[in-house]
């Protein structure tokens, strides 16, 4: 054992695996923590959003009726936005970073903001294209084929160049 290697925040059994090409399971288990952390946020805003509402006119207060569908809309928008975001900053979301992920170019670089947002909108418009990577050697979602992305396992702190 290196000098290195007693310091390094990697534990010895992820090693081998820092850098590779994430599956399925790892993916949708950040995918879920995202989707839940969105939809958390969007609860505590619209309590929020509530709450003003009944302390500005207590005697007038009544719940908005929203459809489905208006409900579903602002959710995967919010989706996007929160997507796009984290990964044309850092390359990963709070699920990402749970799970040791991070979604770069192919040659390792960051995706900008064009690629992170195209990314994010086929993530959302076609999830399904995650099984993808169940099937292809490389590991790539479709979403990942489309955009010249990638999702390699990276446990340390910072994101790699």
């Amino acid at each position: 054992m290196t000098e290195h290697d007693e310091l390094s925040v990697l534990p010895p059994e992820a090693r081998p695996y820092q850098g590779t090409t994430a599956g399925i399971a790892t993916r949708f288990t950040a995918n879920t923590i995202d989707g839940v952390i969105v939809g958390a946020a969007l609860l505590g805003a619209y309590a929020g959003y509530l709450a003003l509402r009944l302390v500005l006119d207590p005697r007038g207060f009544h719940t908005p009726d929203r459809s489905l569908a208006f409900v579903m809309v602002v959710y995967l928008d919010a989706v996007v936005v929160y997507l796009t975001i984290a990964w044309w900053f850092g390359g990963r979301t709070l699920g990402d970073r749970v799970m040791g992920l991070q979604v770069t170019s192919r040659g390792g670089g960051g995706l900008g903001f064009l690629r992170s947002f195209g990314r994010a909108v086929l993530c959302v418009i076609f999830p399904i294209g995650l099984v993808w990577c169940v099937v292809d050697s490389r590991r790539r979602s479709l979403q990942d084929i489309a955009v010249r992305s990638s999702v390699v396992y990276n446990w340390l702190p910072r994101a790699s160049s």
